[in-house]
């Protein structure tokens, strides 16, 4: 209970704790923040690192610290993690997909089945327009270039969308808490505007789920 009390603390107080790193590391928070993100993009059982917020709290941070932090320099070490992540990802797919399903530690697969089913009616209805979209479903963003790589989708296309995902996600969310972030009322309430953005982005997932026990069996 400790852990996840700890893991809710990161999340709602990102600006906090990013404000101590920047302080102590300096010039390393570019690499902090680079590992984060590929990481939480490129690795799929990690699926619960922050990735909208930490986005939101980077460019925050970035107009707060900007002796130490220079935007544009973070948005693009930002976007190669989040396009290298999904690759790295795909690639794993492709390689070790089908045996990933089925490993279980202590009786219980490390790649929930629910997630993935989860991601693929994100593919039936989206098709590789998902690799855009997913980048803005925590989760889902994880799993899907690893489902795409499971799927042998053509790299060549995955990497099309892949980029454009990449883009849209990097910079919308970095520059809107660069720009958002210096207003009082957004900077004063960052827990609850890190709540509002975690609530948009999951309610895909809630929706997908609404409309699968709504229909008829």
């Amino acid at each position: 209970m400790e852990i996840l009390n700890q893991i809710v603390d990161i999340f709602l107080h990102l600006d906090q704790h990013l404000g101590r790193i920047i302080e102590e590391y300096g010039a390393l928070t570019y690499i902090i923040l680079f590992m984060i993100i590929f990481v939480e993009t490129g690795v799929v059982v990690m699926p619960f690192l922050p990735g909208d917020s930490l986005l939101f709290a980077a460019g925050m941070m970035a107009a707060k610290y900007s002796e130490s932090l220079n935007i544009w320099l973070i948005i693009g070490l930002l976007l190669i993690a989040a396009i290298l992540g999904d690759t790295c990802n795909y690639l794993l797919g492709k390689r070790f997909g089908a045996t990933a399903l089925q490993m279980r530690i202590s009786g219980r697969h490390i790649i929930k089945p629910e997630h993935v089913a989860h991601t693929h009616s994100f593919y039936e209805k989206y098709g590789p327009s998902t690799i855009v979209i997913a980048r803005f479903v925590p989760i889902v963003r994880t799993l899907a270039p690893f489902v795409a790589g499971i799927g042998v989708m053509d790299y060549r296309i995955f990497f099309k969308y892949n980029v454009i995902g990449g883009i849209l996600w990097v910079f919308s969310l970095t520059l809107a808490g660069y720009f958002l972030g210096s207003i009082p009322l957004v900077r004063d309430n960052f827990e609850k505007v890190i709540m509002g953005i975690i609530l948009l982005s999951v309610l895909p997932i809630i929706w997908q789920l609404v409309k699968k026990n709504l229909s008829p069996a």
